[in-house]
């Protein structure tokens, strides 16, 4: 499975952005989908995920009510829909999948994305 994260850039603090994961080489229909992130000097970590057949979905705490994910399978695409954006989000963004069930842990996914630039100015 490759994976191809875009829609990244540059929004002002309160702002709107939505990412999306094109995957080809197989369809993922069955497969879990993570987006992560990664701010320059720290760890990458968890924003959320959806599970194979879009009933599950679940976020980090910072992100909830704010960020939401969503699938179209016919398309093999996961969207990252990032509303009310703050200078703490900045940090690239990466899509991730793996089989079935979606998980907080990046050691589970199996499969990432490129990344994609997104920066939040005060």
């Amino acid at each position: 499975v490759q994976l191809q994260a875009s829609g990244g850039g540059l929004v002002q603090a309160g702002g709107s952005l939505r990412l999306s994961c094109v995957a080809s080489g197989r369809t993922v229909i069955t497969y879990a989908m993570g987006w992560f992130r990664q701010a320059p000097g720290k760890e990458r970590e968890f924003v959320g995920a959806i599970n194979w057949s879009s009933t599950t979905t679940f976020y980090e705490d910072s992100v909830k009510g704010r960020f939401t994910i969503s699938r179209d399978n016919a398309k093999n695409t996961v969207y990252l829909r990032m509303n009310s954006l703050k200078p703490e989000d900045t940090a690239v963004y990466y899509c991730a999948a793996k089989k079935f069930v979606a998980s907080m842990d990046v050691q589970e996914y199996n499969y990432w994305g490129q990344g994609t630039q997104v920066t939040v100015s005060s």
